[in-house]
Order: structure tokens, then C-alpha cells, then sequence
């Protein structure tokens, strides 16, 4: 039997990456919205079957530049409040958040680039139990409370907050699984500006990329594996 998921979408390279095989291989008919283009209502999110809210360049209190936000987290909010699947991916991860009544903030510095997390007790016996040392790519510069009632999962120094869930079904990563790693050049493209302002050599994001990737998206399959037969066993 045929599921739908709901992918929203902010910029066009920042998409589902090593999910999109993951979700076919279920049986997942795969719908991007792309958000302040498309229709992103509680009725469209409240009725796939997973929704994934994925990353972009903008913050989720930037509503008087991007009004279409202050739709998208309330229907993203209706949707967590039916208990429903839902994976949040940095932006999204902080959308969700705020949806929760958490806190999300600018944190005035960026932290971009592949590096490790430490997992908290929680982390651990999560399905992010395989990231222990494995470096991970981050792209964020704003910061989540953790929402009420979620657990904290992951913390790097400078950013406490990396990642939390609720029950089986709502996961929020701060960080970036999802990216295939051979198309980081489209990264490095689309957030050029943001690299040129914060001095950060592309050439080392390619290079690690080289020397990480390919183990990173091999981990990260077998959690994002692991998280959708999860909530596969609940539908």
C-alpha cells in the first residue's frame, strides 16, 4: 500500500537527498511544496502520512520578511499535535520546535561545517546512537530550546540544542543527514554568500566532504532506516 509524504521545501537544493531512495523503497509517494510558493495549510500537512520539513537560509522569526512562515508553523503545530509523523531538518527542525512553544534564537555566530556531537544519555539510546563519533554536517547559525516534553538528544559546544524527539514520531535534527554528499558543490553554490561572511574556505567544506561524506550518509541511512520502520510499525 501506497504512503504519502509531504516534503516542504525552502530552497531547491536543500532537499531530501539519501531519503528520497529510503521513502521509495517503503512505498512512499514522495510530494515536495516548496514554502512561499505552494499552498502549505493544517489540511495538506494534517493529511500525508510523514511529513519532513527541511532546511533553508532564512529564520523562523523573520515573519515580517517571509509571512508565509507564520502559516507554515501553525500547520506544521496542528499536525504535531495530532501525534503524527513528522522529521524536522534544521529550519524545519526549528520550526517544529517553535510550533512546540519553544524558544528559537539568532545566535549572532554560525557553526558550518563537519564536525562531531556528543550525544546526551537520551541520544544514546536513540536511533542517533550510531553518530558517537561520527562528524556530522552542520549549516545553522540560530539555536532551539528543546520543546516541552521532548528529550535532548545531542549538544555540540557551541550549540547545546543539536536535536530532540517526542515519543517515536517527532525527530528534530539540527544538523544535516539527509545531504547527498556528491552534490555539496550545489551547497557551496547556493550558500555562497553566507561562506564569503563568515570566512569559510570552500575548498575545506569540499574536502571534508570528501573525506566524511560517504560515511556520514552510510550512517545516516541506517538511522533514517531505522526511524521510518518505526514509525512504519504505527501507521
Amino acid at each position: 500500500m501506497n504512503r504519502s509524504v509531504v516534503a516542504v521545501r525552502h530552497v531547491l537544493f536543500e532537499d531530501l537527498g539519501i531519503l528520497a531512495p529510503l521513502l521509495t523503497e517503503r512505498g512512499y509517494c514522495i510530494r515536495y511544496l516548496d514554502a512561499g510558493v505552494d499552498l502549505v495549510d493544517a489540511a495538506i500537512l494534517s493529511s500525508a502520512d510523514l511529513v519532513i520539513v527541511l532546511g533553508g537560509p532564512i529564520g523562523v522569526y523573520e515573519t515580517d520578511r517571509y509571512p508565509f512562515l507564520a502559516d507554515e508553523r501553525a500547520a506544521i503545530g496542528m499536525r504535531l499535535a495530532l501525534d503524527k509523523p513528522t522529521l524536522g531538518i534544521c529550519l524545519g527542525a526549528q520550526l517544529m520546535a517553535q510550533a512546540l512553544g519553544a524558544e528559537v534564537t539568532s545566535t549572532g555566530r554560525a557553526e558550518i561545517g563537519y564536525s562531531l556531537l556528543t550525544l546526551t544519555d537520551q541520544g544514546r539510546g536513540s536511533v542517533l546512537a550510531s553518530l558517537e563519533s561520527v562528524p556530522v554536517l552542520h549549516w545553522h547559525g540560530d539555536q532551539f530550546d528543546i520543546p516541552p516534553g521532548a528529550l535532548r538528544l545531542a549538544q555540540t559546544p557551541g550549540f547545546p540544542n543539536q536535536a530532540f524527539s517526542i515519543g517515536a514520531r517527532i525527530l528534530g535534527l539540527q544538523f544535516h543527514l539527509e545531504a547527498e554528499p556528491m552534490q555539496i558543490e550545489r551547497w557551496l553554490i547556493g550558500h555562497a554568500h553566507e561562506l564569503a561572511t563568515h570566512q569559510i574556505d570552500p575548498g575545506i567544506m569540499r574536502r571534508d566532504a570528501g573525506q566524511f561524506g560517504q560515511n556520514l550518509a552510510r550512517v545516516a541511512r541506517t538511522i533514517f532506516a531505522a526511524w521510518l520502520d518505526g514509525i512504519s510499525s504505527k501507521l
